[in-house]
């Protein structure tokens, strides 16, 4: 697998686009190259080389699901926990992930189609539910962002 090139895939919450590559998928999604992607992860051995869990939190970011932390170094990374977006993404280890529409727009799957280098459709198809959470920690706090 290609790292550099946009994957549209089913994410655990929602249709995505991934790729380690966040100028190309700042392209596709036609925002802000500046703005910060989430970084999924594969594992929380993975989650480690980006950032440090502060041991206060170390349990809940281990059993937390379906949940983006964002952490001291303003990098916001989610451990995958779903088995099948678990399958794929365990081929790059880690990569950036943003939902596959126009920045502030719904899905539209013609738009995300031609908008991704590869398309990944599994079992599930494509849909959409709610977004993750989002939680703010450092060492001695956490705040919910979403």
């Amino acid at each position: 697998m290609n790292p550099q090139l946009v994957y549209l895939v089913q994410t655990e919450t929602t249709v995505g686009f991934l790729s380690q590559n966040s100028e190309k998928l700042a392209t596709s999604k036609q925002r802000n190259k500046k703005q910060p992607f989430i970084r999924c992860v594969d594992s929380l051995e993975t989650l480690k080389e980006f950032a440090r869990v502060p041991t206060k939190f170390k349990n809940r970011v281990r059993r937390q699901k379906q949940t983006t932390f964002v952490y001291q170094n303003s990098e916001a990374l989610r451990v995958i926990k779903d088995e099948t977006h678990l399958k794929f993404l365990k081929k790059l280890k880690w990569a950036y992930s943003s939902s596959a529409n126009l920045t502030g727009e719904k899905f539209d799957e013609s738009y995300a189609k031609q908008k991704a280098d590869i398309i990944v459709e599994d079992e599930r198809g494509f849909f959409e539910s709610k977004a993750s959470q989002m939680i703010k920690i450092n060492q001695k706090k956490a705040r919910r962002l979403r």
